[in-house]
């Protein structure tokens, strides 16, 4: 497996570009299986779960070629195979987004229970109540979820729906079912993710008529058919809070440029009131800070949109790690997600862990050593820390790093740190 090397101490200053979100991508590639007629998608990030996204669709009989323009395009007009296999979804859990477009399309589907980062459970059961209540008949059969329109029917119908907790996918799973479903669909207590809002402007593009996206109640009024689009996939937002954190961990200068600051809200406050400086810039937003040593810890909860999200707080607390002062974090999304707290203590941190409550007291450095990633996000805040670490830091097990950054250690190495990826 591939390895990052890190020799850290060296502060960033210059652009970095941030990519398109995986989290918009991944459901707006199964969005396309909606219409028989073209889809572009620009903007879509060179991604290891991308590429399994794109290999999943292939495989269902859709053409999708990427260009050198680093735009997609798709064609699900000769769609054959409503099935996504366990083969191909093993690694990922954004596969349960094929669930809902199949179903509304072709009144079928086949979709293997989804896997993904260890870090918590991720039930699949609000899924399946939205759907069945929109008229689909699931059952969970030898790990696949077989779906079908109840016998009678033609198309799912509309209906409210209101989730017994705030899910991401589950949201995007209903908007695009219902864009094709007969009469009007309610989502009540949807997520509000800067990239559901993407996702519904892409299908009304497509000719889907949705309200109230970006707010807790979506109103879908379903057609008939969809046609084609060319949509452009929303900024990163923590691909752009991770550089953020970075900087203010290293110190330095550095313009985040497509990152849009009304995405980070939460985290840009915790930045401020750490002492660093973040402000909008021309297409982006400008980061600088003195350092680590100049910022104080700050305390902060995980919870849904808009508030700390939990994908930024393994990153936010590699910061705190190096901070002046004593910070408490607490995670209330998933129940797994300190596992990078064993690794950043490897490098010298002092972190103690009481159930969902991590107590970070800063210490004057890190020292560099070999540690294992153990998730997605969790590598990413190995790669910070290994950036302000003494010494050099080798990161094993980067292939979680590379299903949702895309060229992090290319576009680190523009800024001025010293880290190279060493081939396995």
């Amino acid at each position: 497996m591939d390895k990052l090397l890190i020799r850290g101490g060296r502060p960033l200053h210059g652009t970095v570009p941030i990519s398109g979100a995986k989290n918009a991508a991944l459901p707006e590639l199964c969005a396309a299986l909606l219409t028989a007629e073209p889809v572009t998608l620009r903007n879509v990030p060179h991604l290891q779960d991308v590429a399994t996204m794109l290999k999943l669709i292939r495989n269902m009989g859709v053409n999708a070629e990427r260009g050198d323009d680093g735009a997609v395009r798709l064609n699900a007009g000769a769609l054959n195979n409503v099935e996504a296999p366990y083969e191909l979804v093993k690694t990922m859990r954004a596969s349960v987004l094929a669930l809902g477009p199949l179903l509304a399309r072709f009144g079928h589907a086949k979709v293997s229970l989804p896997g993904g980062c260890a870090i918590g459970s991720r039930p699949v059961d609000q899924h399946i109540k939205g759907l069945s209540a929109m008229g689909a008949e699931i059952a969970v059969e030898h790990g696949y979820m077989v779906a079908r329109l109840a016998a009678g029917r033609t198309r799912l119908k509309g209906a409210r729906i209101a989730t017994d907790m705030v899910t991401v996918t589950g949201t995007e799973n209903f908007l695009m079912a219902a864009a094709l479903a007969e009469g009007e669909t309610i989502l009540e207590n949807a997520a509000q993710e800067p990239e559901i809002p993407d996702l519904a402007e892409m299908l009304i593009q497509m000719g889907a008529r949705i309200e109230g996206h970006g707010s807790s109640r979506i109103r879908i009024q379903g057609v008939e058919t969809l046609h084609g689009c060319s949509h452009q996939v929303v900024a990163d937002r923590i691909e752009t809070g991770t550089f953020l954190c970075a900087v203010a961990a290293t110190g330095g200068d550095v313009v985040a440029q497509h990152g849009r600051i009304e995405h980070l809200e939460a985290v840009v406050e915790k930045l401020r009131e750490a002492g660093v400086t973040v402000t909008k810039a021309p297409n982006g937003i400008r980061v600088q800070s003195a350092g680590a040593r100049q910022l104080k810890a700050q305390s902060f909860r995980t919870t849904e949109y808009p508030g700390f999200p939990t994908d930024m707080q393994a990153q936010f607390m590699a910061l705190n790690a190096v901070a002046q002062g004593t910070a408490l974090v607490t995670e209330t999304i998933f129940e797994n997600r300190f596992m990078h707290v064993n690794e950043l203590v490897r490098l010298g941190a002092n972190i103690q862990i009481d159930g969902k409550v991590a107590m970070v007291e800063g210490v004057r450095a890190l020292s560099g050593a070999t540690v294992m990633a153990t998730d997605l996000r969790a590598s990413a805040s190995l790669v910070i820390a290994g950036l302000v670490a003494e010494g050099e830091t080798r990161v094993d097990r980067i292939y979680h790093l590379d299903r949702g950054y895309d060229q992090m250690e290319a576009k680190l190495r523009a800024l001025g740190a010293d880290i190279e990826r060493v081939k396995s």
